[in-house]
């Protein structure tokens, strides 16, 4: 059962309401932790677009894909709490498909900077989840939306690698990155990637956990697809030149998934 806004007044964070979002109201989601991302999905990708809001960076925008789908671009901020949030008001207004577009480092050599990693499930090392659900319950992303999306890359000719995220809290100590500004990681952090990458998990990101485990609880679909900007095999910095192609493919993958979903 749909989640709405009992009002059309709109909401604190995102900025809109029900109301704003015109007839008949997106159902879908794509959502990017960079707002940047989500204007970019809009203005390239499609049409009749609305600016809905630009309300603390979480920049939203409402639009028609090629083949008549009203969709929703969206910005989640950085990271689980301020995804948790956005998230919530989201279903509030009647959302109930989410593919959050993000970027992620390999942690496995043969995935490489470039490709997208499509995530069956998360390792979930995130706080804010824990005011979601308990720590054993299972973060797990929508299979119908996953397969979409593996579909959409095999069509697309994408690389593309499905497999779990360890999806954690921090950029540095929790990724275990030592060129920082703190060299002195955590003893439970010293040696986590190698330990991960033994356990076939393909990469770090910030924010898949919590959003499955929402969508679970809440009762809508979600999915992530992330483009692949380090390798962490071999560095800890982002790859920039390669960076714009992989966000490339993970937005061009999530965009013809759609056309698969009901």
């Amino acid at each position: 059962m749909a989640h709405k806004s009992t009002t059309g007044k709109p909401f604190y964070h995102i900025g809109f309401g029900l109301e704003d979002l015109g007839s008949p109201p997106p159902r879908i989601a794509l959502l990017s932790g960079d707002p940047q991302r989500a204007c970019l999905i809009a203005q390239t990708y499609l049409q009749n677009v609305r600016l809905l809001s630009e309300n603390r960076g979480l920049n939203s925008y409402v639009g028609d894909l090629p083949n008549g789908r009203r969709i929703l671009s969206a910005t989640s901020g950085m990271g689980a709490p301020s995804l948790s949030i956005v998230v919530n008001e989201l279903v509030q207004v009647g959302i109930r498909q989410i593919i959050r577009i993000g970027t992620c480092g390999s942690i496995q050599p043969y995935v490489p900077v470039g490709s997208i990693v499509i995530s069956s499930g998360a390792l979930c090392r995130q706080g804010a989840a824990l005011d979601i659900a308990p720590v054993e319950y299972p973060a797990a992303a929508d299979p119908f939306l996953t397969v979409a999306l593996v579909k959409a890359a095999r069509e697309l000719a994408v690389e593309h690698y499905l497999g779990i995220t360890a999806s954690v809290d921090t950029f540095y100590e929790g990724q275990e990155r030592t060129d920082s500004a703190n060299p002195n990681l955590m003893r439970s952090l010293c040696g986590i990637t190698e330990e991960y990458r033994r356990l076939n998990i393909l990469n770090y990101e910030m924010e898949c956990g919590t959003l499955f485990k929402m969508a679970s609880v809440y009762n809508f679909a979600a999915a992530a697809v992330c483009g692949v900007v380090a390798q962490r095999t071999l560095a800890e910095d982002v790859i920039l030149p390669q960076k714009d192609i992989a966000i490339k493919n993970a937005i061009i993958t999530a965009i013809n998934a759609t056309r698969d979903l009901e």
